[in-house]
């Protein structure tokens, strides 16, 4: 057997870019600690940017591989299930009379990741899936499940006085996490396109978003929020539609 296997670099460009992700979270984790919320929201968004990207370029690059699935699915865990439900019992329960309460949807949030990502794992290799991949996912993925469920901390930065209303919270936090293992067709963006006539359209409204993020971030990502609840009947009417269409 040859010890000397050679292994392109293009190969270990995507778990690279997931190790960064992990290290946003375990940041984000340590921000929470220290008190330093708005820091340990940033790092979360760039772990939600960087898991987006590691996808992207395993596709480009054409080096997709089992190791690289099993480690994004362990840094979304982190990520999207553990660094969110920290920050959240950190800056929102964490010494007041609600801390049980408070850990309890923290427990809920992660739980319910591990569950959503453990059935997106079966779903690959199943031979048959309930949803059309490309177009629709089965329950709320992850980076989205993780923006929902921080919605209280955006609107308490924004100035909105969540802190008087911890049982809503609470049921709201809950609500998220069992958004992510239910069975609703969300959309999916992984693989949308759009005609070469919107291009500029696109382009315009992605420039938009992202000054919109770096001046207004709470509320903008409030109103992201917000639209992305107000899609999911669309996205299940949608999915509705298509099956119908597709039975003969």
């Amino acid at each position: 057997m040859n010890g000397s296997h050679r292994i392109k670099l293009r190969h270990i460009v995507p778990s690279v870019v997931t190790v960064f992700a992990i290290c946003a979270g375990l940041t984000s984790v340590r921000m929470s600690l220290e008190g330093r919320i708005e820091t340990a929201l940033y790092f979360i968004l760039l772990a939600v940017f960087l898991d987006a990207a590691d996808g992207k370029l395993a596709r480009f690059l054409d080096t997709a591989s089992p190791f690289g699935a099993e480690l994004d699915t362990l840094a979304d865990f982190f990520n999207f299930g553990i660094a969110p439900g920290l920050l959240l019992y950190q800056t929102l329960y964490f010494g007041t009379e609600h801390a049980n309460m408070g850990w309890l949807a923290t427990l809920v949030l992660a739980v319910c990741c591990a569950l959503r990502l453990a059935r997106f794992n079966l779903s690959i290799g199943a031979s048959t899936v309930k949803l059309k991949k490309d177009d629709f996912f089965v329950g709320v993925p992850a980076p989205a499940l993780a923006c929902l469920a921080l919605m209280p901390v955006f609107m308490q930065l924004y100035g909105w006085p969540v802190a008087d209303y911890p049982f809503m919270r609470t049921i709201y936090i809950i609500g998220v996490g069992l958004l992510a293992i239910s069975t609703i067709p969300t959309y999916s963006i992984k693989h949308a396109s759009i005609k070469q006539r919107h291009l500029a359209v696109a382009i315009v409204v992605a420039v938009v978003l992202v000054v919109c993020l770096m001046v207004y971030p709470w509320p903008t990502l409030i109103t992201a929020n917000l639209m992305y609840m107000a899609s999911l009947p669309f996205s299940y009417l949608s999915h509705k539609k298509h099956a119908t269409l597709a039975t003969p």
